[in-house]
């Protein structure tokens, strides 16, 4: 996904915003359909001007012709999509797993709050939830160990689970520190 700078954007975000491991929806704010949530696990800076050999001028008409610079240089963000959140009698909660619609182009993207966040972490019946372990390894892309690593410490630390699932997480978290340790070795 693209994302909107200041140039594009009055409120543009800021690199905080959409760091690795952020949790996003994607949603369509004017019909207020939920498309999916997914993590923010790679970044790339875009700049088409690279190795041209001199500056481009817009090739939008204008009467006075008064040349423009463009800044065409972009942060492109991907995410890996891992589930969606829906509502059942005003309950949120999250289903996991790959979304089963496909997300419609120029869909908007926003940070998750810690409230969203949470619903997504529980089932219908309100019982946590983190099956996406699996698919987050497999399609986290170059840095997916670390990513679900990260995903595991922020789940612990926000104590979205209790008890023997909370202990579950940690344990998690432990054997995929030890795997990358000893998968360096």
């Amino acid at each position: 996904m693209q994302l909107d700078d200041a140039m594009d954007f009055m409120e543009a975000p800021r690199p905080d915003d959409y760091g690795f491991g952020t949790f996003v929806k994607l949603e369509d704010p004017k019909p207020g359909r939920h498309w999916a949530v997914g993590l923010v696990y790679n970044s790339q800076i875009l700049n088409p001007a690279f190795n041209s050999l001199g500056p481009r001028l817009s090739s939008e008409p204008d009467p006075l012709f008064t040349p423009d610079l463009i800044a065409e240089t972009r942060t492109l963000l991907w995410t890996v999509l891992i589930g969606n959140l829906e509502t059942i009698k005003g309950k949120h909660h999250g289903i996991q797993g790959i979304p089963r619609v496909v997300v419609p182009v120029n869909t908007e993207v926003q940070t998750m709050n810690e409230a969203e966040i949470h619903n997504f972490h529980q089932d219908f019946k309100g019982r946590s939830q983190f099956t996406y372990y699996s698919h987050l390894l497999r399609s986290g892309g170059t840095f997916a160990s670390q990513l679900t690593h990260q995903v595991l410490d922020e789940l612990i630390g926000a104590a979205y689970f209790q008890g023997d699932e909370q202990r579950a997480l940690t344990v998690l978290a432990k054997e995929l520190a030890w795997k990358n340790t000893m998968g360096v070795m």
